[in-house]
């Protein structure tokens, strides 16, 4: 499994509508990679969590992951459509 997928994995498990997640990679530089997900805008408050505390999480295991992977450095963006 990839860090794609894997993040993919992860998002589609706490929202509303699943179909709509889509999310994205893009290097930044050659030792960080971005991963752009995005949601349905009905779903942004539930990815996002109160204070923010989802979304950390969402990070921390994203970032876990690769760390375990051996993969580079990874920053999340979080959008609604």
């Amino acid at each position: 499994m990839d860090i794609v997928s894997y993040t993919e994995f992860l998002v589609k498990s706490i929202v509303k509508e699943p179909e709509m997640v889509k999310v994205e990679s893009f290097a930044a530089d050659e030792d960080t990679e971005i991963l752009e997900i995005i949601v349905h805008n009905s779903d942004m408050g539930t990815v996002i969590g109160q204070n923010g505390r989802t979304a950390g999480a969402i990070r921390t295991l994203v970032q876990a992951f690769a760390y375990l992977k051996k993969l580079n450095r990874v920053k999340i963006n979080i959008d609604s459509f």
